[in-house]
């Protein structure tokens, strides 16, 4: 039998509160997001300040990452106009984007989460989720 492992409330909230701590270190605020292998949320904090229009969006780059099994910002490129995947964003309900700030959790080499961050610009939001994933990564 295959078993598969997901990211637990302990790990996703240390994702959190480091990605939080590197957010407030810059200065913008945000909105962080944990789902487990399957995209279901595990986690979540909306700083003060943070817009609360990005509360979705962190959802939805977090769901991105965990599913394509990739980080958002490298999704990007394959879905501009012209290239193969352009129109993606359009697919699973809006929960699939392209945007920076989305990256895949793996431990040993299985997906077993994913973080998502957004209410800074693109950068800012790689920035902060890199803190989350760096955190999870330090912790195996």
């Amino acid at each position: 039998m295959i078993r598969s492992i997901s990211i637990g409330f302990d790990e996703a909230e240390r994702v959190v509160v480091a990605a939080a701590v590197k957010a407030k270190a810059i200065g913008v605020p945000q909105n962080i997001a944990v789902v487990d292998a399957a995209g279901h949320l595990v986690a979540f904090r909306r700083m003060d300040g943070a817009k609360f229009l990005s509360i979705d969006i962190a959802i939805a780059k977090a769901v991105t990452a965990a599913g394509a099994r990739k980080a958002t910002a490298d999704i990007m490129p394959a879905t501009l106009p012209g290239q193969p995947g352009f129109g993606i964003q359009n697919l699973h309900g809006g929960r699939f984007t392209a945007l920076g700030g989305g990256i895949p959790l793996v431990a040993g080499a299985a997906i077993v989460g994913a973080i998502g961050v957004s209410s800074g610009s693109v950068a800012e939001d790689i920035i902060v989720a890199e803190a989350g994933a760096d955190a999870f990564h330090s912790s195996e």
